[in-house]
């Protein structure tokens, strides 16, 4: 499908055809931009790494939550030991993944 790119707000719209006007800043369809194929295949790229960055979002949260239920259940030291340092590296990989995706909507990455 055809990309396009809104030269006012930097909005990518997925389509035949750019739309009448922006769906995020109203310009009119005649500021919107083809983006030629590499740039296009650049957008679907980095739309498929973001989306595997908020799925490892959402499975640390999930480990987090296993990990301090664990915590909780204080079977012996040893246990809690692991689950400390899974709730610490599974918020250390959440912090290493919010700095990636701000650095690729710094770079217009998001798509």
């Amino acid at each position: 499908m055809t990309k396009w790119q809104c030269s006012v707000c930097g909005y990518i719209y997925d389509g035949d055809e750019a739309p009448e006007k922006c769906p995020k800043c109203g310009a009119p369809k005649d500021k919107f931009v083809k983006l030629d194929d590499q740039a296009a295949d650049l957008v679907g790229r980095s739309r498929f790494s973001n989306n595997l960055h908020m799925e490892l979002l959402t499975l640390m949260e999930k480990a987090k939550e296993i990990s301090d239920k664990g915590i909780k259940d204080a079977l012996d030291p040893n246990c809690v030991s692991l689950f400390k340092s899974s709730l610490a590296a599974a918020i250390d990989i959440q912090q290493k993944v919010k700095a990636e995706l701000k650095a690729h909507m710094n770079k217009g990455k998001w798509g």
